[in-house]
Order: C-alpha cells, then sequence, then structure tokens
C-alpha cells in the first residue's frame, strides 16, 4: 500500500512538472509576440511623424508658389498706353509670380522723386538726359541700361482744325501753345531745342502755356484749349482722332535722336525680377508692341 502510495504521489510530481514546463513554454512563445506589437507600436509614431513631415514640406510648396514680388516701373509719360494695355498684362503673363505696378509722369519728376526715395525697380525716361543724371549719381545699374526705343517730335493742331499750318515753323502763327515745360519734361526740352534752331523760341514766349508732361500738352491741343503744340509721334498717334500731326520736327532741328533708355533701379528689393522685365522690354514681340505705338526700336 506505501509502495502504491508513493507510486502514485510520483505520477503526480511528475504530471505537475510537465504542466509547469508546458506553462513556461506558453509564455516563452508569448513573449515574440508582445516584442511584435511593442515595434509596432514604436514604429507608428514615426509613420505618422513622416506623413506630418509630408504634409509640412507640401505646404511651404505650396506657399512659396503662391508668394508673388512687386515691382514698381518708373516710365515717361508717353509710354503708358503700351505699359498698361499691353505690356505689363504680357509680361505677367509669362511671369504669373510677379505683379507689376507702373507710375507715369514727367521723366524730370520721376528722377527727382526717385532722387528723394520712390523704391522705384525699373526706370524708363524718354531721354537720357535724366537717365544719365542717375546713373552718375550711383542710382542705377549701369550695366543694364539700354537704349530702347526711338521717338520723333511732332507739331499737332486739334483735329478739324481751320489754321492751315503746312510745316513745322508755322507754330509762330499760332494765337495759343502747349509745350511740355523744358525744365522738367523731355518733350518740352525737344521742343526748345528745335525752336531755338530755327529761330522762333523767343518770338513765341508770350503765348505758350507749359504742361508739367506730355499728356498735358497733348490734352490741351484735343480740347482745344491750344491752337498748336508740340508732342511726341507716338502720343499724336494714340489720340488720332483729337489731333492732327502737320509735322516732324525738321531735320538738323535737333542734335541728336529722340531716345528712350532703360534701366534697372540700383538697390532694388527685386534685381532678378527687375531684370526679367528689362530683358522682356527687349524681346522681338515688346519691339513690336512699341512698334504699334509709333515707336521705333533703338540703335
Amino acid at each position: 500500500m506505501k509502495k502504491q502510495i508513493c507510486m502514485m504521489m510520483a505520477a503526480m510530481m511528475a504530471a505537475a512538472a510537465l504542466t509547469g514546463c508546458s506553462g513556461g513554454a506558453k509564455e516563452t512563445t508569448a513573449a515574440p509576440t508582445a516584442a511584435k506589437t511593442a515595434a509596432e507600436t514604436t514604429q507608428a509614431p514615426a509613420a505618422g511623424e513622416e506623413t506630418e513631415a509630408e504634409s509640412s514640406a507640401g505646404e511651404t510648396m505650396a506657399a512659396q508658389a503662391g508668394e508673388s514680388a512687386e515691382i514698381l516701373v518708373a516710365a515717361a509719360a508717353s509710354l503708358k498706353n503700351a505699359y498698361e494695355d499691353e505690356l505689363i498684362p504680357m509680361f505677367q503673363e509669362q511671369y504669373p509670380g510677379v505683379i507689376v505696378k507702373g507710375t507715369y509722369d514727367s521723366s524730370g519728376k520721376l528722377q527727382t522723386q526717385i532722387e528723394e526715395g520712390l523704391e522705384a525697380d525699373v526706370f524708363m525716361s524718354a531721354a537720357t538726359k535724366q537717365m544719365t543724371a542717375l546713373d552718375e549719381e550711383g542710382m542705377i545699374e549701369s550695366d543694364t541700361v539700354t537704349n530702347l526705343l526711338e521717338n520723333k517730335i511732332v507739331l499737332i493742331v486739334p483735329a478739324g482744325s481751320s489754321a492751315g499750318f503746312e510745316k513745322f515753323e508755322d507754330i509762330e502763327k499760332a494765337e495759343s501753345i502747349a509745350l511740355g515745360d523744358p525744365a522738367s519734361v523731355p518733350a518740352g526740352q525737344y521742343a526748345q531745342e528745335a525752336l531755338t534752331s530755327l529761330g522762333i523760341w523767343d518770338k513765341i514766349q508770350d503765348k505758350v502755356s507749359f504742361g508739367t508732361n506730355v499728356t498735358e500738352v497733348l490734352n490741351q491741343v484735343a480740347a482745344s484749349s491750344a491752337d498748336a503744340g508740340i508732342v511726341y509721334a507716338t502720343d499724336a498717334a494714340g489720340m488720332a482722332d483729337q489731333v492732327q500731326v502737320v509735322a516732324e520736327a525738321p531735320e538738323g532741328s535737333l542734335a541728336g535722336k529722340v531716345i528712350y533708355p532703360v534701366a534697372v533701379v540700383k538697390n532694388t528689393a527685386h534685381a532678378e525680377e527687375a531684370k526679367n522685365f528689362v530683358e522682356f522690354l527687349k524681346t522681338d514681340e515688346a519691339i513690336k508692341v512699341f512698334e504699334e505705338y509709333g515707336f521705333t526700336k533703338g540703335e
């Protein structure tokens, strides 16, 4: 009996041992599973971080794509129609990230404004005098100066005028004359030069009304506020239904050609965009537009 009891106890101990071994094996097997789960849990934030980084990069690129630079072009009043109606829209179509604004007046006034702090990026004058002055003052990127266009100086009268003027010198017969102020308006400077050369300047002083830019002169004649005026051929062409061209300034009455130079203003905050605009103005498509407005390509 004692022997049977001992055998039963031995069997129970063996069974317990087997159960213990089985439980240990089960726990050992579960350990890698738990480790794997932990690894997956650890990897999840990494995947999330990558997605967030990609999202952040996408937002940055979108922001950069949406950014725009704005440049200011200071140009002679006689360029306004060509710039606003055609050239600026053409440029902005090619460079959608650049906004171009224009300010137009007499070249002399624009020169003064730039000297006094106007933050222009591009300057285009109706004479070399103003460009040269700014260049000598160190306010122009000298290597960007280009004599882009040429123009003509013409005598005009109101459309339908019965004055009977036939040549440039007939301005002396007018009772009232509109001219640009030679102190600041290139068209006025050219008019003074031509009329002085012809011996007429001093004779007409008591009949002259001076405008602050060439557009004022054009409008005075168009409104018949003046019997005659001297403007650029391009201005007259733009208002052919309101003014009539009598004649161009005689050959030899001007010392040189009527030149329109363009350049990038020094210390611009948008040098690349400003240079791109100047280069655009030199293209065949831009020159073609200028020619449609009566300008000719500079040499």
